[in-house]
């Protein structure tokens, strides 16, 4: 039995879903976001499902964002299970936390970013204010089953977030699917730190499309979303998404005529009214293209003197 919540966030996405499990144990799939609204929005819907925060024995995450996770502390008798990545954020690594700056500074060096708007590295390194501190007490793998709750399996499917997993009950046909798929809206791919500071940046859009085309082979009938509605016709949704995504792409290789361009040119051309408000959303999702026509073969990538990235047709 699925019971959903919604919850007030602080951000331009509007309200996030909760979703609490009726099993052998009684869990929470996210808790929405650290504020004393949310806290009384998830209290009250909580007490329309007949029960309490005390109630509660799992808390389960699909990914590490605040709004998400940042209840987590609400739950006095409960487990908190999720990917391994979010417990850098619970724990507040302070190794893996010290290396977002560095590793966002990298990004917008590589990227040609001009020094002006590197002020943009505080706000690309989020916050810690709107998630709690409660650290997992299990680490959740690609094809694990949740414990008090036989049949439902967690699948790892990064993209939107290096920690992202969604929850799958085959019998049912059934999935509780984070910000994988929102019907109203198609997820960010994020640049997100990598867990050890001395990794590779993870190639966000290339994993979401991997993630998707994962759930074209399950006979999925809904997906209980992260955000707004359930969505039902999720085969020819995902399909929808793909196309329109290599559509982009193609629009970005054909400004890739005549001289090699940065990410930042691009990101500029791209989106030209919105790249000074949402610089780190928009160099996202130019990187995305990017990273999508390098794997197709239709550029290449060269590196300058000054370490910027130059991009041309192959």
């Amino acid at each position: 039995m699925i019971q959903k919540i919604i919850t007030p966030t602080p951000f331009a996405v509007g309200t996030v879903n909760s979703y609490v499990l009726k099993g052998d144990a009684l869990s929470i799939v996210d808790v929405g976001t650290k504020t004393p609204e949310a806290y009384e929005a998830l209290k009250f819907g909580l007490k329309e499902a007949g029960y309490r925060f005390e109630d509660i024995e799992q808390v389960i995450l699909t990914h590490h964002h605040p709004d998400h996770m940042g209840l987590v502390d609400a739950f006095p008798n409960a487990k908190v299970l999720g990917h391994v990545y979010n417990d850098a954020w619970l724990r507040r690594d302070p190794v893996f936390l010290a290396s977002h700056f560095d590793f966002y500074t990298d990004r917008l060096i590589e990227e040609g970013v001009p020094k002006e708007y590197f002020s943009w590295v505080k706000k690309m390194t989020r916050s810690t204010d709107f998630v709690g501190t409660k650290p997992l007490t299990s680490i959740l793998h690609d094809g694990d089953e949740l414990p008090g709750h036989p049949g439902v399996i967690a699948m790892e499917t990064l993209g939107h977030a290096q920690s992202h997993l969604v929850y799958w009950h085959e019998e049912k046909q059934e999935m509780i699917g984070g910000d994988l798929l929102i019907a109203h809206v198609s997820p960010n791919p994020l640049i997100e730190p990598p867990l050890n500071p001395k990794a590779k940046r993870a190639k966000s859009l290339l994993q979401q499309n991997a993630s998707l085309k994962k759930l074209l082979t399950l006979p999925i009938d809904v997906v209980y979303s992260g955000h707004g509605e359930e969505v039902r016709n999720v085969h020819e949704l995902i399909k929808e998404r793909l196309e329109k995504q290599h559509n982009r792409a193609m629009k970005v290789l054909g400004m890739l005529q005549g001289e090699p361009k940065t990410t930042f040119d691009l990101t500029v051309q791209l989106f030209p009214y919105a790249y000074e408000k949402e610089l780190g959303l928009t160099l996202s999702e130019t990187i995305g293209q990017l990273d999508y026509l390098l794997a197709e073969g239709l550029i290449k990538e060269n590196m300058n003197e000054e370490g910027v990235y130059l991009y041309e047709q192959a």
